[in-house]
This record gives structure tokens, sequence and C-alpha cells, in this order.
């Protein structure tokens, strides 16, 4: 029978400082796992989503639809109407897909009007999308706009007449008079599916605005 002390129980010290080397780095590969492919949260940043959001709400985006789509080899589409944290391919040059990382101003936020082979049109202050199974026309705003203070705003400022691009969406603020919100009416142009970072899932700030979307 080996009588020996065994190292650890010689350098109880280096035990413990194993043990927490071991214990931080779980901590940070749990969360880069969990950012990466569960969930992300984000600041909301200036007046583009009023009255539905406002400068400053912090929100958490939901990953795990994207990253299902991706597992099963698919592209994540979204539902018309949603909420989307998006990359800003514009903000490094001639970035077409994939998600950067490290500049706030990377990553939008919009709500989701039109899909691809859809036609967008802006005139009169009036957002309409025309498709196959509407091809009078629609507001794809009657769903989502609870009041005037919940929803997109009903004057959408701009003229525009597009035909949404395959693998891309049509995206635009909830405020969307004058130079509210840089969106897909004004500059931005149309989104493609794989730069979409998830659904906003609820705001947690501020703390007496808590709401799930």
């Amino acid at each position: 029978m080996d009588s020996k002390p065994k190292f650890f129980q010689k350098h109880p010290l280096l035990k413990d400082i194993l043990s927490l080397v071991v214990f931080v780095a779980c901590v940070i590969g749990g969360t880069m796992v969990l950012n990466a492919f569960v969930f992300r949260s984000y600041n909301v940043v200036g007046a583009s989503m009023e009255n539905t959001l406002h400068n400053d709400d912090r929100i958490i985006v939901n990953r795990l639809p994207v990253t299902w789509a991706h597992f099963l080899g698919k592209e994540y589409v979204p539902e018309r109407g949603d909420i989307i944290v998006f990359a800003n391919g514009a903000a490094d040059g001639p970035l077409t897909c994939g998600v950067p990382e490290g500049k706030v101003d990377q990553y939008i936020i919009k709500r989701v009007i039109a899909f691809p082979g859809e036609r967008v049109t802006v005139k009169d202050g009036v957002l309409t999308v025309y498709n196959e199974e509407h091809p009078e026309g629609f507001s794809p705003d009657e769903e989502t706009r609870v009041d005037e203070n919940n929803g997109p705003k009903e004057y959408s400022s701009g003229e525009v007449d597009v035909i949404v691009p395959e693998g891309e969406l049509f995206v635009a603020g909830d405020n969307r008079e004058g130079s509210h919100s840089f969106d897909s009416r004004s500059g931005l142009g149309t989104v493609p599916y794989c730069r979409i970072v998830g659904p906003a899932a609820v705001r947690i700030y501020p703390f007496d605005k808590v709401r799930v979307f």
C-alpha cells in the first residue's frame, strides 16, 4: 500500500488555483457558446424604432431559430412584422454576409416588411407591399401596429418602388418620418438572410417596460 501523500495533498494552494482556473474557463466557454448559438443582448441606439423601442432600451435576441436553421443547412427566414437584429454589411466595406464583431454600429435593428419577389412602394406617405396573394397591395403593418404608441407609425417618408431580390429582405424602422430611420427605403438596401443575428425576443430594460415580442 502506497502511504506517500498525493501531489495535491502536498500542494493544496495549487489545487485551489487549478480548480479556479478550470471554473473560470468553463464559465467563459459557456458564455461564448450561449452568445454564439442561444441568445445575445443589444442596446437600442437612436429613435428609428419608436414608439416600439426607444434609445437605450436593452433587448435579448433569440439566436436559437437561426442556429437550428443553419444546422439543417438552411437560411433562417423570419416572419413578416418580426423585429430583427442584423449585421450592417456596409459598415466595413463590401461585406455581404456573416456577423461581424467589435463595433456597435455594425448591428442594426429593424422590422421585416417584405420578402423576395415582392414589390414595395412608398408613395404619398404610404408604404405598400404587392405579391401574388395581394396583387392590389396591402399594408404590412396592419397586424403589428397596436396603437400610436406601439408599432410602426403610419406615415412613411420617401419615394420607393422596388422588387425585393432573391435571398433578401426589405426592412424598415417603425419611425419612418424624415431621416429618423436608415433602412431599405433610405440607402441601406435590402438585407441578405445570412446577415440576420436573430429576432428580438424580449425587452429587459427599462425594468418597468419589460415585454415579450
